[in-house]
């Protein structure tokens, strides 16, 4: 009973702040998807990275260990995922982003946040920043079948996030002042990040649902198994774990949705997927938080 409550504190207000962009949405209320998106993505997001790596009590070490294992887990992800789409039949450009790239903004920062405080969420802004500096790479190379990989290095995320390693490398920390209102700037990101996931997904049109379904079920699986064995292979402590196969696992992220839409993939088949894991992470999620905890 203790652990069901506890999974019901995490889970509860990421579906209730999901939930009320869904609402908003539906109520027929506007909302200004693109201006809010850039405000997390470009503002809020950032200092969230640079403040949680700026004040993390983590060492580097262990940060360090985390990241070569964030590194691993997600090239060992795309390896498997590609040959699935091979053996499958399944358009690359449409079906490989969505089955590496999960929610691990959105959803993956407020539950790693709720489930293992500041220390979690340490850990988290690294895989992250790990999976954003891979999806800006490797997965807008994928879906648009070119683009220089460089364009990454102009994404705040990336910056935020290599400004707070070198603060955490060389033990600095900004003026009180300037910290508090990084702080208040980031507090912004996920209760932003939440409701516009919800105002997504009461958006997307989906298409080829069946599909979708055993998709997303064989995404959970082989995510978690990665998360599990890589987590073990590199000797992460157990939050360390936790909070690898947690975000790794997190539902289809809105973004390779539109991705496919830029670009010209199945716009129809990914947004099929991003509200079928969505959907299922009801159950997903709470199963893994009970795994790992």
């Amino acid at each position: 009973m203790n652990l069901i409550l506890t999974v019901l504190e995490i889970v509860a207000p990421v579906g209730i702040l999901a939930g009320v962009g869904f609402a908003w949405v539906k109520a027929g209320f506007d909302y200004p998807m693109a201006f809010v998106s850039r405000l997390a993505m470009t503002l809020a997001t950032p200092c969230l990275i640079f403040t949680a790596l700026m004040q993390t009590e983590i060492g580097p070490s262990a940060l360090t260990k985390l990241l070569f294992a964030a590194i691993a887990a997600y090239a060992l992800l795309t390896l498997v995922f590609w040959g699935l789409t091979v053996a499958l039949r399944l358009e690359r450009r449409t079906y490989l982003s969505p089955l590496i790239f999960g929610n691990t903004g959105n959803l993956g920062l407020p539950l790693a946040l709720f489930a293992f405080g500041q220390t979690g969420l340490g850990y988290a802004v690294v895989i992250f920043a790990v999976a954003g500096i891979w999806g800006f790479t490797f997965g807008v190379w994928l879906v648009s079948q070119g683009g220089s990989p460089l364009r990454v290095l102009k994404e705040p995320l990336v910056a935020g996030t290599l400004l707070g390693a070198l603060f955490l490398w060389q033990g600095w920390q900004t003026p009180g002042w300037l910290t508090n209102a990084l702080e208040l700037l980031g507090q912004m990101a996920i209760p932003l990040m939440l409701i516009t996931l919800g105002v997504a997904v009461a958006r997307l049109a989906p298409g080829r649902l069946g599909q979708a379904m055993w998709l997303s079920v064989l995404r959970v699986v082989v995510c978690v198994a990665v998360g599990v064995g890589v987590g073990h292979v590199f000797a992460l402590d157990p939050v360390a774990i936790a909070v690898l196969v947690l975000q790794v696992s997190t539902p289809v992220a809105v973004t390779t949705y539109m991705l496919a839409g830029k670009y010209g993939a199945d716009a129809d088949a990914v947004a099929g997927m991003v509200i079928v894991s969505t959907v299922l992470s009801i159950i997903t999620l709470p199963l893994t938080l009970a795994f790992v905890i």
